[in-house]
C-alpha cells in the first residue's frame, strides 16, 4: 500500500503530496503522508502518521502534526482532516487529535468494516 502512495510524490515532481519524517540520531522513527483533498480549495487530508511504537508518547507524534500544520499555513492552504477509526483500539488516537484542538467533525457508522466506525477531525489553519 504504501508503494502505491509514494510513487505520486517520487515520480511527479508537480505532486502536492507531503511525506515527512522525524529522525533520531540519524535514524527515522516516524514518518506522516499528506495531500490535497480532491474538488477543494485549500484542504489537505492527514492521511498517515505513524511514530515508532517504542518511542510513543515522548512528543513526536506532536512535533509532527506541528510541523505538517506550519507548512500547510505557510503554503496558504486552509484546513487539515484527520480520519481515524471509532474503535477501542484508536482511543488513545482519537484523544491525541482533540489536545491538539482538533475537533470531532463527523462519525461515519461502519465505514472501515462492520463496527468500525470512520472518526473525522477537522482543524482550521488560518
Amino acid at each position: 500500500m504504501i508503494a502505491d502512495m509514494i510513487s505520486d510524490y517520487f515520480n511527479n515532481p508537480e505532486t502536492e503530496e507531503i511525506w515527512f519524517t522525524a529522525t533520531e540520531q540519524d535514524e527515522p522513527v516516524s514518518i506522516g503522508y499528506s495531500a490535497p483533498e480532491k474538488l477543494t480549495v485549500g484542504t489537505f487530508n492527514l492521511y498517515a502518521i505513524g511514530v515508532r511504537s517504542d518511542i510513543q508518547a515522548k512528543g513526536i507524534g506532536s512535533k509532527m502534526m506541528s510541523f505538517i500544520e506550519n507548512h500547510l499555513k505557510i503554503n496558504n492552504q486552509r484546513i487539515l482532516i484527520v480520519d481515524t477509526s471509532g474503535t477501542e483500539d484508536f482511543k488513545l488516537t482519537r484523544r491525541f487529535y482533540e489536545k491538539l484542538r482538533y475537533n470531532k467533525e463527523a462519525v461515519i457508522r461502519d465505514f472501515w468494516k462492520d463496527g468500525d466506525d470512520k472518526v473525522i477531525f477537522w482543524k482550521k489553519l488560518k
